[in-house]
């Protein structure tokens, strides 16, 4: 049940993109943004007053919140991160988190309250401009896609890198990197629980229907971008830590490389459209090809420890194959900021920072060191299969909240109307 209406993309002029986004170390998806739904006439003959008021009330308000902060909060500058930035995504964040709990009363014992409400949001990487569903459960997968992308948008407020006290070159703190890990897994564990939980509440043929910015490929899709960029921040104070090995270090890039192959394997079949689809997906190509170029480039390392002529021309054919994925990876990541709305990268740091100057260097080096041992022939002609590692990071465990306590009393008896009600209409 719950009817489908979905608006074309010229039809109303909704959708406000800003033409940049400015300096992006996570990529976040254009908000997906909500708009005002009159509860009192849906509800009013169902429920109490005061319940109609309080689901209005908590709505509006990331209403009008999305509505005014959602166009600006991808464009970031580093001057700004920490000023108005921060404070609008943790009120924006908060906002949802209050609502939630009191939205759930709708579907509380599947009740058919659940079917009463039109809910309308403005899509962003579907053709459709807006999506309508008759379906508390939407509602429910909108409200978790859009905290999930604000806690991306939060961890690349954290990833900017900002001018040292020292007065060097500008650099993203420990504390930043850590706190952003938490925020990935955060944002994984909301997707999640969107593709556990609230998905299978849908029937297949609203499924089907969803804007593909909710298909369940990109909503695993975007899970697996938040480990994947969890585990190269990881690989990234690996590389600063005189204790890390060669081999922490192949295992983390490794992990990198399955979890952003997972990423595109889950939406390269889909219809991403309008600017912010085409460009998420060139992110995630990019991030793949640059994993690639990192865990070829420890593999070879490690294999050049060996003492035998058949680990030296393995790790040549792994340095080899790790600096052309660097090279297409600047490519793709050339064609991702180019893509509108366009971008533009920070200064290096962490992983990437480490490697554009080590892949090139250590690259010629050995294979100029080898050249007059091992002839072309005898380099493997492909490079050697990288080591298939077990994924360590997980999302978070999340669950969707209990029904606000607001609705134990004098609202079951709208629940038994509601449930009368609708064997009657049958």
């Amino acid at each position: 049940m719950g009817c489908l209406v979905s608006t074309p993309k010229d039809s109303g002029g909704n959708r406000r993109r800003p033409g940049s986004i400015g300096e992006v170390s996570v990529y976040v998806p254009g908000l997906r943004i909500p708009k005002p739904v009159d509860f009192a006439q849906s509800l009013g003959d169902y429920l109490s007053k005061s319940i109609v008021e309080r689901l209005s009330a908590l709505r509006t308000r990331i209403v009008v919140m999305a509505s005014q902060e959602g166009p600006t909060i991808s464009r970031t500058k580093r001057k700004s991160a920490t000023q108005h930035g921060g404070s609008t995504l943790a009120d924006l964040q908060q906002a949802l988190e209050d609502y939630l709990p009191v939205l759930l009363g709708l579907v509380k014992d599947g009740s058919h309250l659940q079917y009463k409400v039109q809910f309308v949001w403005v899509n962003q990487e579907d053709d459709a401009e807006e999506t309508v569903m008759s379906n508390t459960w939407y509602e429910v997968l909108s409200v978790l896609h859009l905290m999930a992308t604000l806690l991306l948008a939060q961890a690349n407020l954290l990833l900017l890198p900002r001018t040292s006290s020292d007065g060097y070159q500008p650099k993203v703190s420990e504390e930043s990197r850590r706190a952003s890990v938490d925020i990935f897994l955060k944002a994984a564990g909301y997707l999640d629980c969107a593709v556990r939980n609230v998905l299978p509440q849908l029937s297949a043929e609203l499924r089907r229907n969803l804007p593909v910015d909710l298909a369940e490929g990109v909503l695993r899709a975007l899970c697996l971008q938040a480990l994947g960029q969890g585990v190269d921040i990881q690989l990234g104070m690996a590389i600063d830590s005189t204790k890390a090995t060669l081999a922490v270090k192949r295992r983390l890039a490794c992990e990198m490389v399955k979890y952003w192959q997972q990423a595109q394997d889950n939406i390269m079949n889909l219809l991403l459209a309008n600017g912010w689809g085409e460009k998420h997906r060139l992110y995630v190509k990019w991030k793949y090809v640059e994993a690639k170029a990192a865990a070829y480039y420890y593999h070879g390392m490690i294999l050049d420890e060996g003492n035998t002529e058949k680990s030296h021309g393995m790790a040549v054919a792994a340095l080899q194959a790790a600096d052309e994925y660097f090279k297409e990876s600047k490519k793709l990541c050339d064609a991702f900021n180019a893509a509108t709305p366009l971008s533009r990268n920070p200064p290096l740091w962490g992983t990437m920072k480490y490697l554009y100057e080590k892949i090139p260097k250590d690259t010629s080096s050995k294979v100029r060191i080898n050249r007059d041992l091992y002839t072309y022939e005898r380099i493997m002609e492909i490079a050697p299969t990288l080591p298939d590692f077990a994924l360590a990071l997980k999302p978070d465990e999340y669950q969707l909240p209990p029904v606000d306590p607001s609705w134990r009393s004098e609202n079951v008896n709208g629940f038994k109307l509601a449930q009368t009600m609708s064997k009657g209409d049958k």
